[in-house]
């Protein structure tokens, strides 16, 4: 539990509450570095866990969590002080229901949570690019312009690449779910057999 990547996760998770105090009080430059210091230290973790061969159960929920909480919370805050609209909260929210319901539904039934896809990690990685660029869109000019069309550009591609790993996770799951209906009706079928 005690490892490097753990350790700048949870980090990272407690830089949301910061993030989201940054992003409500129109501070958009500081809003700005502390998105990247995230985007930064996810890639980190990341290399480091593979690096050091640091891997942990704990690192498989910190990270993702801290990413989901940074989307989550850069989303609504951009939309509270309108700078995108409502619709692409409900998007990215009724995502992670889903994702939410989906692993549920495997804990109850004795699965393991899913692995990563990199299709995943792709629209996280695009939404994390996305998000510290539209704070940049008040720019005056065509900064601003060009920072307003790259941003939607990122967060664009980043929702429909986040629904598309959401469905592979659910045929990953149904698949992983079948699978274990059909051990386990070996498994009584063996058990019969040698009654």
């Amino acid at each position: 539990m005690l490892t490097v990547p753990n350790g700048i996760s949870l980090i990272r998770l407690c830089l949301v509450p910061v993030f989201a105090w940054l992003i409500l009080s129109h501070h958009d430059v500081w809003a700005f570095a502390t998105l990247v210091a995230s985007g930064v230290s996810d890639w980190l973790d990341g290399w480091l866990a593979r690096k050091l061969h640091q891997y942990s159960d704990l690192g498989r929920i910190l990270d993702p969590a801290a990413d989901r909480c940074f989307i989550i919370v850069a989303i609504v805050g951009l939309a509270w002080v309108g700078r995108v609209p409502w619709w692409v909260v409900a998007l990215l929210l009724l995502r992670e229901a889903t994702m939410g319901v989906v692993l549920l539904y495997l804990k109850a039934h004795g699965q393991p949570t899913l692995q990563v896809v990199f299709l995943g990690k792709a629209a996280t990685l695009a939404l994390m690019y996305a998000f510290p660029i539209l704070l940049l869109d008040s720019l005056p000019g065509a900064w601003g312009r060009a920072f307003w069309a790259a941003g939607w550009a990122f967060a664009i591609w980043g929702l429909a690449l986040y629904w598309i790993a959401c469905f592979q996770y659910i045929v990953g799951a149904r698949r992983s779910l079948r699978f274990a209906a059909i051990e386990a009706s070996h498994g009584d079928q063996a058990a019969r057999s040698a009654q």
